[in-house]
């Protein structure tokens, strides 16, 4: 229950930052409220579905579970991917920059991030391999005795609450030059602190019989292209003046 409240705490503190900074994008506070009527359900059924094509074997054989939320079972890249296109017809449909509104969305991705992995720790799930060092987490195993493992939950949201702080920063100090600079900056900080994570989790999702986990994969394709895009705009100054100085106000 309490990874519910999180979750949910977690999209009211996004939409909230989200109206709050969107003017500052160029975007009217009321276009979050009317996205997130859409994006909140298709985040969600997007998570599951990710989680669900790549533990079919399993699902194929109990259909019944399939949107069985409350038992576990949800991945956070198939709710951005979900969001990522529910985010694009609503704004085709809207008539609104595509790329600013992922610039702002990518603020309130992080906030959601940092406060949903605590849900992990909570469930006792999402955690790494065994481990002796300074930081690490007692489980107790099914005979009865304590291990220590990596608190993956923790490192990732630590990671994200660095990334919020540098985007902060950066978009303050005016450093954004061309609307989807933000959101590739987030797809390149997370997948690189993601694709190391994923290293030292037991629960991974991989690919077949591969022994390639799908996230770690994902990761690396994103940093790869995020970063590709990135350097080949690193000379991209679109960005209005006056709209750089609405966001260093």
């Amino acid at each position: 229950y309490l990874y519910g409240i999180l979750i949910a705490l977690g999209f009211v503190l996004a939409i909230t930052v989200w109206a709050r900074i969107a003017p500052k994008f160029g975007i009217s506070a009321d276009s979050f409220y009317d996205l997130a009527i859409w994006m909140i359900p298709m985040t969600i059924l997007g998570a599951r579905l990710y989680f669900v094509a790549f533990r079919w074997d399993y699902y194929a054989a109990h259909p019944a579970e399939i949107f069985a939320v409350w038992e576990g079972g949800l991945a956070i890249y198939g709710g951005i991917i979900a969001g990522f296109l529910t985010c694009w017809v609503f704004c085709r449909v809207k008539k609104i920059s595509f790329p600013a509104m992922l610039d702002v969305l990518s603020f309130g991705i992080l906030i959601g991030q940092i406060l949903g992995r605590w849900g992990n720790f909570f469930n006792r799930e999402a955690f790494g391999a065994e481990t002796d060092i300074f930081c690490r987490m007692g489980l107790i195993s099914p005979d009865g005795s304590v291990i220590y493992v990596h608190p993956t939950f923790l490192y990732e949201s630590l990671w994200n609450l660095a990334g919020l702080i540098f985007l902060t920063l950066f978009v303050k100090m005016g450093k954004r030059r061309y609307d989807g600079h933000c959101i590739l900056i987030y797809f390149f900080w997370y997948g690189l602190g993601r694709a190391w994570i994923e290293g030292l989790r037991t629960d991974s999702l991989y690919i077949g019989t591969t022994g390639i986990r799908v996230s770690q994969l994902l990761s690396i394709v994103l940093v790869l292209v995020s970063g590709t895009l990135l350097f080949l705009n690193r000379n991209n100054h679109s960005l209005p003046e006056r709209a750089q100085a609405q966001e260093e106000a």
